[in-house]
Formats: structure tokens, C-alpha cells, sequence
């Protein structure tokens, strides 16, 4: 049991606490604003540029592909089970494809729980003309940047040790030529 937590506590923690916060957030717009038509802004001089509105979004993230909820909640589904089946077998050194994962992990499940709870995901966060979007959103949009950053950082520090290894072969053949 120990070994499983330990295995899973990265993907629990990250879960748990993007998820209430996504839940929390979407609960408190559903609660306090009506649909479409009303905004929310902390501070007058935000309006143009961010406010809180209240979107119900029946597609994916940022409002794409609409009217297919139940398409994205088996996709859903399916890769919440890949990532939980795959999350063990990555090394506890690869921390960025753990948290990838992990992020990707709580912004499906975060919408999934709408989708099947109310029929469709609440979007509030309205940035300029961009799509709105929720916590979840953004949690699986952060997972896939550090996806590609931790996957361009593993790739430069293999090219290092790659050149460095290649340097030490280099001066080793350099040495073996002197003695000869």
C-alpha cells in the first residue's frame, strides 16, 4: 500500500487540489451569475481586458468543437485510465512528464465531472476576445507546456552528455595515439 502511494501521491496531490479548486470556482460562478448574460470584474479598469462570465460549454477546451460532450467524456474517461495506468511506470526522476501528466489528469477529470454532473462544462474566465475557459482548461493547457518544455530540456541534456562523452572518447583515442 505504502508503494502504490508513493507510486500515485504526485497525480493524487496535484488532482485533489486542481480539481476543488476547478469545482469550487465553476460552483461559485453557477451560484452567482447568470448565464451569459451577467460579468464579474474585481476592479472597473479589468473589464475590457479579464472578466468572470458565466458559459456553459457542451465542446473541449476554450469552446471548441461544441455539441460534442459526449464524445469528449468517453475521450475523457480514456485518458484518465491511460494516464492513471501509465503514471507508476514513469521514472519519479522524469518530474516534468509526472506533472504533465498529472495536470492533464485533473483538467480532464475537472470537466468530466461537469459534463456528467450538468450536462455541460462552466467556463467563466473571459480574457479579451480569447475563448473562455475554467481551471481545468488551463490545467491541461499548463500540462502539455510543460510536456514539450521538460521533453525540449531532457533533449538539450542529452545532446550535452552526448558531446561530452564524445569529447572523453575523443581525448581518450588523443592519449591512446600519444603512447603509441
Amino acid at each position: 500500500m505504502k508503494k502504490l502511494l508513493r507510486n500515485y501521491s504526485l497525480l493524487i496531490i496535484v488532482a485533489t487540489i486542481i480539481i476543488s479548486l476547478d469545482q469550487y470556482t465553476k460552483y461559485l460562478v453557477r451560484q452567482n451569475l447568470d448565464l451569459w448574460t451577467e460579468t464579474w470584474v474585481p476592479w472597473d479598469w479589468m473589464l475590457p481586458y479579464v472578466r468572470i462570465v458565466h458559459v456553459p460549454n457542451t465542446g473541449v477546451a476554450f469552446g471548441m468543437f461544441q455539441g460534442f460532450g459526449d464524445i469528449f467524456s468517453i475521450v475523457a474517461i480514456i485518458v484518465a485510465l491511460i494516464i492513471i495506468f501509465y503514471f507508476p511506470r514513469v521514472p519519479i526522476s522524469d518530474w516534468s512528464l509526472r506533472l504533465a501528466m498529472s495536470l492533464q489528469l485533473s483538467g480532464a477529470l475537472g470537466n468530466l465531472i461537469d459534463r456528467l454532473t450538468i450536462g455541460h462544462v462552466t467556463d467563466f474566465v473571459s480574457v479579451g476576445n480569447f475563448p473562455v475557459w475554467n481551471i481545468a482548461d488551463a490545467s491541461i493547457t499548463i500540462g502539455v507546456v510543460v510536456l514539450i518544455l521538460g521533453v525540449w530540456i531532457t533533449e538539450i541534456e542529452e545532446k550535452k552528455k552526448k558531446g561530452s562523452s564524445q569529447e572523453s572518447q575523443i581525448e581518450g583515442d588523443t592519449d591512446l595515439m600519444e603512447k603509441v
